[in-house]
């Protein structure tokens, strides 16, 4: 299989169709889950799948070392390349991750002056432009209204698209109005695309709850509870 194949395969496709007259994706996108049901696994799918369409992905890490981050790359392109039988796997693999810079921050450090700091810093300089910020482990506990706006506002400023993963409590049973649960839930407005994993007895369940951009609120995934991937 070649990669174009991958690209038209893959899943996530109904969050990117692809049609050539659709306008630039400025969304800002929530994955929401419970500790341990692949939060950062659909992160780096979602920007496995912006790499292999030649855009640049910043991949935030907030409380978590460089290695670790890399390791997910690493995990989530094998089994795509086993997967589908990719032809020229390595080749394609050195491609991709071209198009992806690792940045980490620890938790009491990171901010959106800071972010905005080292982002300016990368595009000044001319080393790294992402079209997509990925943002793993920003803690929407401690965050207000104010601060998740205002990360939103530098995002559509640098013209980027920006995804979050966000832990959900099981003891935590608040909701807002769309059904978004705590701690998002009073800060739902601000994401364009809010996707819940929600597990079950063989798989989880990928609940695209807000699709803002490409109609697909309402549709569900599969997440293979073995491999963290996600399938049809």
């Amino acid at each position: 299989m070649q990669k174009e194949d991958l690209i038209n395969k893959n899943p996530l496709r109904v969050l990117n169709p692809l049609a050539p007259e659709s306008l630039p994706d400025h969304r800002m996108g929530l994955v929401m889950a419970r500790a341990g049901l692949g939060k950062t696994a659909i992160l780096v799918q979602i920007a496995m799948d912006s790499m292999l369409r030649g855009q640049k992905v910043l991949h935030v890490s907030i409380g978590e070392g460089l290695e670790k981050a890399k390791a997910w790359y690493e995990d989530v392109y094998k089994y795509i390349a086993e997967g589908f039988h990719l032809e020229n796997a390595s080749e394609v693999e050195e491609e991709l991750m071209r198009n992806r810079m690792i940045m980490t921050f620890k938790e009491s450090a990171f901010s959106r002056l800071k972010l905005e700091e080292r982002l300016n810093d990368l595009v000044y300089q001319n080393i790294f432009r992402p079209d997509i910020v990925v943002v793993d482990g920003y803690d929407f506990v401690q965050a207000d209204y104010d601060s998740v706006m205002d990360l939103k506002e530098m995002m559509a400023a640098m013209n980027v698209q920006g995804w979050f993963s966000a832990l959900r409590h099981r003891e935590d049973d608040r909701k807002s109005a769309a059904g978004v649960p705590a701690p998002c839930h009073e800060v739902d407005g601000v994401f364009d695309t809010i996707i819940i994993l929600q597990p079950e007895k063989d798989a989880i369940l990928l609940n695209i709850i807000k699709d803002e951009y490409d109609g697909a609120a309402g549709k569900i995934l599969n997440l293979d509870p073995s491999t963290m991937m996600v399938r049809d």
